[in-house]
């Protein structure tokens, strides 16, 4: 099959967005697919203290993942302005200077995630009886860091270059193995918790090897001798994208293990409860996540290319796009989300009801306020796609401030419920700050190009 990029230079910028991000999100489904149905293995056959394990690794995990997605996104952004650019030996030494750095980068994260497992898991007063099942699980996802840096940044080399349809193809051969891994590793062999861990890493790897089947058929990207040597200014403009986003993600990542901590408190069903919703979370943000990724890649080839007056076409329309999806999310998830939690509850009657309450609730205050979710996305990857990962980064601490905030304060004045409050005052924080940052952004375009929007 031959690999399809994509110039988002030319077009209707509604069309052009929503047929590119439609290819991520059946990719991101696939994804989620899979985290999904580890947790319902997890949670089925393990029980709710194992489900509570997952839950306490969540932030952890998600913070390296997310310090891995912003390297790579922001090195992405490079890429597809090149590419728009036509700038095909620049794309060819900023592909090549990403894999470098990606590489060096995976080896300290290994390294410091796993020093830093232990203590941090204290800091955030892991109840002992989950301890072993969480430490066990962080322990194999962080040795397998070099693979999901590996895919990520293959995945973010096809999205410059307008290519969501590999990604996809890659997910769903990830899921299926991921799936058919999860019933050999956990049930068949009876390895628990480390046998979820294990099949996300093998199927991560395997989803790797399948793009570099394809990247290797891009004309575009056959390598010369000479683009792997780095240059100080290379290594320092890569660096400027990415390390802003790997910073923004780490701080919302921190102020989520605040979070985690607070829900600790709590004991082990509002923990198992918390951690059922967040897994839908996923399902949640999947449009959103996936309009981010098209409109960095559109935002960086109209940037490459100087259409000026095609930034901000393209911005009215995802917006628009990003508002009426997030309602139609909110309705489904309103009303089948009692019955999707479920799947990822066992236990005692007692047990599963009293779990299944907390998780509902939370599921419902998100749902409500999905639309502010989706903003944030749209608005910070426009934003970064036209090169300022700054003032996204400034938007990722106003994130982590009013979560930390809410999740401190909210709990003691109205109880345990004021926890559920903590992440819709982070996107809300969040947009502030990129809503005030992205016309400051285009004003600033519109002046430096003479175009009026």
């Amino acid at each position: 099959m031959a690999v399809k990029i994509k110039n988002m230079t030319e077009g209707k910028p509604s069309s052009i967005i929503l047929t590119f991000a439609l290819s991520l999100m059946a990719g991101n489904i696939f994804q989620q697919l899979y985290t999904v149905v580890d947790t319902m293995v997890v949670g089925k056959v393990l029980g709710v203290n194992a489900l509570a394990a997952l839950g306490a690794a969540e932030w952890m995990n998600w913070m390296m993942l997310g310090i891995i997605q912003g390297f790579t996104q922001g090195f992405g952004i490079m890429m597809a302005k090149e590419f728009g650019a036509g700038k095909n030996d620049a794309l060819r030494k900023s592909v090549a200077g990403s894999a470098v750095i990606a590489a060096l980068s995976a080896l300290v994260l290994v390294a410091a995630g796993q020093l830093m497992a232990e203590p941090l898991l204290r800091i955030l007063q892991t109840p002992p009886d989950i301890w072993d099942g969480t430490i066990l699980y962080l322990r194999i996802m962080f040795m397998g860091i070099p693979v999901v840096m590996l895919y990520n940044l293959l995945a973010c080399i096809l999205r410059a270059l307008g290519d969501g349809r590999t990604p996809l193809n890659a997910m769903i051969v990830a899921s299926v193995v991921n799936i058919l891994l999860d019933m050999l590793f956990v049930i068949g062999f009876g390895w628990g918790i480390a046998g979820a861990a294990a099949a996300t890493l093998i199927a991560q790897l395997v989803s790797s090897v399948f793009c570099i089947w394809h990247i290797r058929k891009i004309e575009l990207l056959r390598f010369q001798p000479g683009d792997f040597k780095m240059s100080a200014g290379l290594a320092g403009a890569l660096m400027y994208l990415g390390f802003p986003m790997a910073f923004q993600n780490a701080i919302i990542a921190v102020g989520g293990m605040i979070v985690q901590a607070v829900v600790n408190g709590f004991g082990v069903i509002f923990i198992a409860g918390f951690t059922a919703t967040n897994k839908l979370y996923g399902l949640l943000e999947i449009a959103a996540t996936s309009y981010g990724y098209a409109m960095v890649t559109y935002m960086g080839q109209n940037m490459g290319a100087g259409k000026i007056k095609r930034i901000h076409d393209g911005m009215r329309a995802a917006v628009v796009i990003a508002i009426l999806t997030s309602v139609v999310i909110a309705a489904c998830m309103l009303g089948f989300g009692r019955f999707l939690l479920g799947l990822f509850i066992s236990g005692a009657p007692e047990t599963v009801e009293a779990t299944l309450a907390v998780a509902y609730r939370y599921l419902a205050i998100m749902s409500v306020c999905l639309p502010v979710l989706y903003i944030l996305h749209v608005t910070r990857a426009a934003i970064q796609g036209m090169g300022n990962t700054v003032l996204p980064m400034l938007s990722g601490v106003a994130e982590f401030i009013m979560r930390t905030a809410s999740a401190l304060l909210l709990p003691r004045l109205v109880g345990e419920n004021g926890i559920f409050y903590a992440e819709i005052m982070a996107w809300a924080g969040a947009d502030v700050i990129l809503v005030i940052s992205y016309f400051i952004v285009v004003r600033k375009l519109s002046a430096a190009n003479g175009t009026s929007f």
